[in-house]
């Protein structure tokens, strides 16, 4: 199980302005930053749809937490 502190602190990280959710553009920024220039707009579009629960495009903290417990 990862450290929900942690894991709160990673996802502020990725959440670049601070809303409280995770883009498919701050996903991709993040990885970019991360020094995996690979990812495409669709491709972390696809990743971001795969762990969002409820639909709205978005990665919620709860999500984002969600998928680290799996």
């Amino acid at each position: 199980m990862a450290d929900i502190e942690e894991a709160r602190k990673q996802f502020e990280r990725i959440d670049a302005d601070g809303d409280g959710f995770v883009t498919a553009a701050e996903f991709k920024t993040a990885l970019a930053q991360g020094g995996d220039w690979n990812v495409t707009d669709s491709v972390a579009e696809a990743v971001i749809r795969s762990r969002d629960l409820d639909g709205d495009k978005l990665l919620s903290f709860d999500e984002f937490w969600a998928q680290l417990n799996k």
